[in-house]
C-alpha cells in the first residue's frame, strides 16, 4: 500500500516538474508560427528608411507578405528570388518571361490590372510595389494611405521622376533598395552587376558612335503621333547608339503633330508592340502616311520593333538595348 502511494506522488511531482517546460515550449512554437519574428532575428535587421511616393517608410522587418502591381515590379521580384514572400501580383503587360514561369505560376493572380483596394486588403499584403500609377486614388491609394493600413508601399523610381530622362540608375537604385528592404542585399547587388554587364556587352558590340542615329518612337495614333519624350525608353536609345528627336518636350509620353515629325526627319522609328495595333499594322499606317514619304525612316525603311515590356523599367531593359542596338546597327552584330 505504502508503495503505491509513493508512486503516485512520484508521478505527481514529476508532472509538475514538466509542466514549465511545456510552458516555456508552447510559448517559442506561439513566438515563431504566429508570425512575429524571434526577437534575434529583429536584431539582425537594419531598419530601412526612405522617401517613396512622397512619403516617408520605415520598415523594422523583411517584408513576408508582399504584392508587386506591374509586370516589371514583379520581374525584378522574382529575378531577386524573391517568390516565396509574395502573395499576389497584378497588371501583366505580356507573358512573364521564360525563366520566371514556374515561379509566377505559384503566386495569385489579384487582378488583370490593378486590384481594388479591397481585393488588394484581402491578400493581408505588408508590402506593395508597383508603378505611380497603381498609388494614385482611381487605384489603390497613396503610399501614406496604404501605410495607415499597415502597408509599406514602394514607388518605382523611374515613373516617379518628373521633368529630366529617367536612367538605368534608377532602375538600379529600385533593385538595390529592395535588397535593403528584403534582406537580401548580396542578391540585389548581383543582379544590378548583371545587368551593368549586359549592356556594357552590347555597348562594346556597337563600339565607338560619333553621331547617334536620329529616333522618333512611335507608340500608337492617326491624327497626330503618340510618343516617348522624358521616358526611360529615351535613355535606352541613348545606350543603344541613338537620340530620341523629341526628348526635349516636357511630358514623359505626349502627342506629336506629323508636321513635326516631319520636321525633325527620324532617321529611324522604333515602334512599341503592345495589345492592338499589331506593330506590322503600325508600320504600314506610317508607310502610306502621306505626310511622311520624305522622311528618312520611311524612305529607307528602318523600323524597329519593341516589346513595350522592354522600355519599363526592370530586367527586360538589358534586351531592350540590344533589341534596339541591333536595329540601329545591324552591321556590328553580323
Amino acid at each position: 500500500m505504502m508503495t503505491r502511494k509513493l508512486t503516485n506522488w512520484k508521478r505527481a511531482a514529476l508532472s509538475l516538474l514538466a509542466l514549465p517546460l511545456l510552458l516555456v515550449g508552447c510559448g517559442n512554437d506561439s513566438q515563431t508560427k504566429g508570425g512575429a519574428t524571434p526577437p534575434a532575428a529583429q536584431a539582425d535587421y537594419q531598419q530601412v528608411t526612405l522617401s517613396t511616393g512622397g512619403h516617408t517608410i520605415t520598415i523594422n522587418e523583411a517584408p513576408k507578405r508582399a504584392v508587386s502591381l506591374n509586370q516589371h515590379t514583379t520581374e525584378i521580384m522574382l529575378a531577386l528570388g524573391l517568390e516565396d514572400r509574395m502573395v499576389g501580383t497584378a497588371y501583366m503587360d505580356d507573358k512573364i518571361l521564360p525563366e520566371y514561369e514556374a515561379k509566377y505560376a505559384k503566386i495569385p493572380v489579384l487582378a488583370d490590372q490593378y486590384p481594388s483596394l479591397e481585393v488588394l486588403l484581402g491578400a493581408n499584403p505588408d508590402f506593395v510595389y508597383g508603378r505611380k500609377s497603381a498609388f494614385s486614388d482611381k487605384a489603390l491609394g497613396s503610399v501614406k494611405s496604404l501605410g495607415e493600413k499597415g502597408i509599406n508601399g514602394y514607388v518605382a523610381r523611374g515613373t516617379e521622376v518628373s521633368g529630366v530622362i529617367p536612367t538605368m540608375d534608377v532602375v538600379y537604385e529600385d533593385i538595390l533598395n529592395l535588397g535593403k528592404i528584403f534582406d537580401i542585399k548580396d542578391r540585389s547587388e548581383q543582379l544590378v552587376d548583371k545587368l551593368k554587364q549586359g549592356i556594357a556587352d552590347t555597348q562594346k558590340k556597337v563600339g565607338d558612335v560619333k553621331k547617334p542615329l536620329r529616333v522618333a518612337v512611335y507608340d500608337a495614333g492617326d491624327t497626330a503621333m503618340f510618343t516617348a519624350s522624358k521616358t526611360l525608353q529615351t535613355h535606352l536609345i541613348e545606350l543603344a547608339g541613338g537620340k530620341n528627336v523629341f526628348d526635349d518636350l516636357d511630358k514623359s509620353w505626349t502627342e506629336v503633330s506629323w508636321e513635326e515629325v516631319v520636321k525633325r526627319d527620324p532617321e529611324v522609328f522604333v515602334i512599341n508592340e503592345y495589345d492592338k495595333p499589331s506593330a506590322a499594322e503600325k508600320i504600314a499606317s506610317l508607310k502610306k502616311h502621306p505626310a511622311l514619304q520624305d522622311v528618312s525612316a520611311i524612305k529607307n525603311d528602318r523600323f524597329v520593333i519593341l516589346p513595350l515590356s522592354d522600355a519599363f523599367e526592370g530586367v527586360r531593359n538589358v534586351r531592350a538595348v540590344e533589341t534596339l542596338a541591333k536595329g540601329f546597327y545591324p552591321d556590328r552584330f553580323q
